[in-house]
């Protein structure tokens, strides 16, 4: 399984793979801005970025797959033993250069593109995909929802259904997401995942904290699928683990077939 983390502040849109992924987490960083991590098992794109820096809570994120790739431009020199450490294949840009190139459709620092084929030579399949996640019918219940706007401190995003897609559009702060290619990124699944988030060990150059999300626990989460939104419970014991929803009854909750954007939301 391949990870990629994704540039997502307006300097680095349209961005390029997007709408290939599999999963699609987003996350906060320092000064409330937000960044993507983009999973691939069942297709890989020609190109995906503009690529940034990985965060400790990734680790965390991604230990949910079995040894997955994760493709990042750097890290902290002080996170990069943790990331050795990791249950992961880590290759940064300075390791496997040759996958990596810098675009002429931003400037510096949001223009670094990774060519997944410089990592592995096709798609591991979607057995390769052990979030936990099911797919199947909606559950009973929901109630109608047309819009769903979550914010973060300096980020906002949007999911409107659109009935004759039968998708949910993506809009970030204010603009529709597209691709590089002007393709519009529409989900089939959201997932509004309620979690802690405090303050890492970590710190950027302007000595921001790193927020670390907390994706081991459990909480509330909303799921959004066919033009409905459902209350549901999520819960993952283990680092190792997958992530189960369930309803308030214990029922597992389906997603739809599709591409799946999990927003990790402060509770």
């Amino acid at each position: 399984m391949l990870a990629v983390k994704i540039d997502n502040v307006p300097a680095a849109r349209p961005q390029r793979g997007l709408d290939s992924a599999d999963v699609v987490y987003v996350e906060q960083v320092e000064g409330g801005l937000s960044r993507l991590m983009a999973v691939y098992a069942t297709r890989l794109p020609d190109v995906i970025g503009p690529v940034r820096s990985a965060r400790e809570s990734d680790l965390e994120l991604l230990g949910q797959f079995d040894r997955p790739t994760l493709a990042f431009s750097g890290a902290q020199g002080k996170l990069l033993p943790l990331i050795d450490r990791a249950p992961l294949r880590a290759e940064p840009a300075d390791r496997a250069s040759g996958a990596y190139f810098r675009g002429s459709d931003h400037v510096a620092p949001h223009n670094l593109y990774l060519r997944p084929s410089g990592l592995m030579h096709a798609a591991p399949g979607p057995e390769a995909l052990t979030t936990g996640f099911r797919y199947g019918a909606a559950p009973e219940g929901g109630r109608p929802r047309t819009t769903r706007t979550v914010r973060y401190p300096a980020f906002r995003v949007t999911f409107t259904w659109s009935a004759d897609r039968h998708r949910w559009l993506v809009t970030q702060d204010g603009s529709p997401t597209v691709t590089a290619a002007g393709r519009r990124v529409a989900p089939a699944t959201v997932v509004v995942q309620y979690v802690k988030i405090r303050r890492s060990a970590f710190h950027d150059v302007l000595g921001n904290y790193t927020p670390y999300t907390e994706t081991v626990g459990s909480g509330k989460a909303e799921v959004l699928r066919d033009g409905r939104g459902y209350d549901v419970r999520w819960e993952r014991a283990t680092a190792a683990a997958g992530t189960t929803f369930t309803t308030p009854d214990g029922s597992p909750v389906n997603f739809a077939k599709g591409q799946v954007w999990v927003v990790l939301a402060k509770a």
